[in-house]
C-alpha cells in the first residue's frame, strides 16, 4: 500500500524559511514523479513544484527562485525547501505521487507579516 506523509509545516514570519518533507512508503521513489501542491483558504489546490523520475524540476511562477524541490531516493523522501516566505504562501501543502494519484494528508504552513 502506497502511503505519503508530509511534515515540516508550521507558523513563521515573512522572509523566513521552512523545509517540508514527504515520506513515501510502499513504492520505489526513484521510479515515481512527485509533485507538491498547496491549497490556500478559499482557493483551489494548485501545483507548487514537481520533480520527474530523471530529476527534472518545474515550479509555479509564484515560487520560482524561492522554493526548491528535491528527493532522496534512498530515504524515500521528497523535500520542498521554502525560502523568503511570503504571506501568500500560507496554505496546506500536499505531496502527490503522479502515476497513481496518491495524496498525503497535508501539512499546514502559515506565514505572517
Amino acid at each position: 500500500q502506497v502511503r505519503l506523509v508530509e511534515s515540516g509545516g508550521g507558523s513563521v514570519q515573512a522572509g523566513e524559511s521552512l523545509r517540508l518533507s514527504c515520506a513515501a512508503s510502499g513504492l520505489i521513489l526513484s521510479m515515481n514523479a512527485m509533485t507538491w501542491y498547496r491549497q490556500a483558504p478559499g482557493k483551489s489546490r494548485e501545483v507548487v513544484a514537481g520533480i520527474s523520475v530523471g530529476g527534472n524540476t518545474n515550479y509555479a511562477d509564484s515560487v520560482k527562485g524561492r522554493f526548491t524541490i528535491s528527493r532522496d531516493n534512498a530515504k524515500k523522501i521528497v523535500y520542498l525547501q521554502m525560502n523568503s516566505l511570503k504571506t501568500e504562501d500560507t496554505g496546506v501543502y500536499y505531496c502527490r505521487e503522479d502515476a497513481w494519484g496518491i495524496w498525503g494528508q497535508g501539512t499546514q504552513v502559515t506565514v505572517s507579516s
